[in-house]
């Protein structure tokens, strides 16, 4: 089945304008650029990971090496974000194709939530829920869950993106009571949270769910996020997660073609030891309190522009998982047996 999408995919790019292959040809032999050397790259990639694999001893397999941060923050990702503020809502430019994304993951993030909460207002289906929108950039998905009815509050690291946001949504007095931005961390976040419950004695989790779209790549310690998602989240709250796959198609496409040849992100936006399976990913979130509902593939044709749901979690998958306990600390959490990984079949 995927082989035959990818097939399409190809045969789409195929047939792009003739200028255009011409000018990512042009550029390749310029570059030097051939599949030999990425081929090569990409043998010290695995290289490097293999390195870090033979370091399990001193570090829980469900938790990867830069989970030893105590912070989800990668200083290099936020002075990468905060050159690229203000191109958060040019729809043609470098998030052109978080833009698109909004088809798949708002419908997804709506209906999963419609599945446990019913919709008291039509048209605003979302009435009544608090939804967290970790590392929220210029606000692209925090708006519509906003226009959904929902009570939405975007973080991010990045000051200058949360301007951006800030700036964007006053123009929308339907968003005036129901978006609403901070520059924080989810871990700050998190912590002023507890203290909060602390001098209410213990009193409920504030968000009904928390969504981190495209986030989870460029983060430092997944292990600090699972825990901090699980915290402010009230129980049988939802966690919503899109991401990309740690395989060899994932590379090629994700960084090769998206990054290097196509630009349709800018290059160096993606680092793949950072990309994580989806069983890697479950197995992190059921340690931190967490069931896993739903794992759906997501494919991107840089043709049309346009996504779509797909079979395979070989390269961009979206994840619900609701949270089913209090987490312990991360060291305390239980292992957890993990599902088999839908993808494990189209891995090339």
């Amino acid at each position: 089945m995927y082989c035959n999408e990818f097939g399409r995919l190809m045969l789409g790019l195929c047939r792009w304008k003739q200028s255009s292959v011409c000018g990512i040809l042009s550029c390749a032999g310029r570059s030097g650029f051939s599949w030999t050397a990425v081929c090569t790259q990409r043998a010290l990639v695995l290289q490097r990971s293999r390195c870090l694999e033979s370091q399990k001893h001193a570090v829980p397999c469900h938790i990867s090496a830069r989970s030893a941060f105590n912070t989800t923050v990668d200083p290099d990702e936020v002075r990468r974000f905060k050159s690229l503020a203000s191109k958060w809502w040019d729809e043609q430019g470098e998030f052109g194709a978080l833009h698109a994304m909004n088809d798949l993951r708002v419908p997804f993030i709506r209906d999963n939530l419609l599945s446990v909460h019913r919709a008291l207002h039509p048209g605003k289906p979302l009435s009544g829920l608090r939804i967290l929108d970790v590392g929220c950039g210029g606000g692209l998905l925090t708006e519509p869950l906003g226009r959904l009815g929902a009570n939405v509050l975007g973080i991010d690291p990045v000051e200058d993106s949360i301007g951006t946001a800030q700036l964007h949504s006053s123009f929308d007095p339907d968003l005036q009571d129901r978006v609403s931005y901070r520059a924080c961390t989810l871990e700050e976040l998190s912590a002023e949270e507890g203290e909060e419950r602390e001098s209410k004695e213990r009193g409920p989790a504030q968000f009904d769910a928390v969504v981190a779209s495209e986030v989870v790549e460029h983060l430092a310690d997944l292990e600090t996020f699972a825990f901090c998602c699980s915290h402010v989240l009230k129980p049988g709250g939802s966690l919503f997660i899109t991401t990309l796959n740690k395989t060899n198609l994932s590379y090629a496409l994700g960084i090769v073609v998206a990054e290097q040849l196509l630009r349709i992100v800018p290059s160096g936006t993606h680092d793949w030891e950072k990309f994580i399976s989806p069983v890697e990913l479950e197995r992190l979130l059921e340690s931190n309190g967490f069931s896993v509902q739903s794992v759906e593939g997501m494919l991107y044709n840089p043709v049309s522009g346009a996504w779509s749901w797909t079979n395979s979690t070989a390269i961009n998958y979206a994840l619900h998982a609701v949270k089913v306990r209090d987490n312990a600390k991360p060291d305390q959490a239980e292992e957890s047996t993990s599902h088999k990984d839908p993808s494990a079949a189209t891995q090339s």
